[in-house]
């Protein structure tokens, strides 16, 4: 089967294609078709004004027309999509997503926090780990962080809090936020030790990849924290050139490391997995279970 996801998401709209492939032993392997990120920004008119503005608007329609052409190309036989952290704030989210399903056929959820978390617990990546220890699946996207306690093969919680990186760029983020986050965090993971983290986002795999670490090595949080000091104290021009970041990437690459390094923290995780997956690979296996039980 040849499945599409797509997230859209408070920094960036993305759409992911798939092929499916089932084996005689059971097993599923998930192909990457296509990739396609387009950098709308939503959370900068959301997290500022409350609503999604016309101009806004406009590019997420032409850019969900673009991905429907796309998906046709593709022969794409089903498709989830949802819309994370401003679409919850914006006054005219629903009527949004009314004119998304009139123009474009495409029917989109708005989805909660937590929804979020369990879509990004479908990617199973501690089932690759080991069951010996305690794992922190932590995804920082725009507007919100999800976090989520695997230990002894089950989930122990699962957590949103409106701390993002668009969010934390606009001062959008009060004391109240950190100190709740803080105090979860220490309560929820003090009987879950050894813990380990394991990282979701383009911010995390853009670090990932300027570390030049092995796949599946991780990430020492006293890494983190020195690429931390070091983009804190470049411009963006700096960052840009150094590092070769996105205009959309180098802004808001220092707030999420600020975000990964203080969970960490409060969890004991002195180390970070980054398998470079997020919400859209979760989707897909979650539509692939659901086409598998209709058959």
């Amino acid at each position: 089967m040849i499945l599409a996801a797509i997230d859209i998401g408070s920094n960036a709209a993305r759409l992911l294609i798939c092929e499916t492939s089932l084996y005689k032993d059971g097993t599923v392997d998930f192909t990457k078709l296509t990739l396609l990120r387009i950098p709308l920004r939503l959370g900068f008119d959301v997290f500022d004004n409350g609503f999604v503005s016309d101009e806004k608007k406009r590019k997420l329609m032409e850019t969900l027309k673009a991905y429907r052409l796309i998906m046709n190309i593709y022969n794409v036989e089903a498709y989830k999509a949802c819309a994370t952290s401003a679409m919850r704030d914006a006054s005219n989210g629903p009527e949004i997503m009314k004119e998304i399903l009139a123009e474009t056929g495409f029917e989109i959820k708005i989805i909660t926090g937590l929804e979020e978390a369990n879509i990004l617990y479908e990617t199973h990546i501690a089932d690759n780990l080991g069951s010996s220890k305690s794992y922190l699946y932590i995804d920082v996207g725009g507007g919100s962080t999800e976090v989520t306690l695997f230990s002894n093969n089950q989930i122990i919680f699962k957590e949103s809090f409106n701390i993002g990186t668009i969010r934390l760029l606009h001062n959008k983020v009060s004391d109240e936020h950190w100190e709740r986050m803080k105090w979860y965090i220490k309560t929820h993971t003090r009987d879950h030790q050894p813990l380990e983290a394991i990282g979701t986002g383009g911010n995390i795999n853009k670090i990932f990849s300027i570390s030049k670490r092995k796949e599946g090595k991780p990430l020492p949080i006293e890494l983190l924290k020195d690429y931390h000091k070091e983009l804190s104290y470049s411009t963006l021009e700096e960052r840009k050139h150094l590092y070769h970041l996105r205009d959309d990437r180098a802004d808001v690459i220092v707030p999420a490391l600020q975000v990964y390094i203080s969970v960490m923290r409060w969890a004991n995780a002195d180390e970070i997995y980054v398998p470079k997956i997020g919400l859209a690979d979760g989707l897909i296996k979650m539509l692939y279970q659901e086409m598998s039980l209709k058959k």
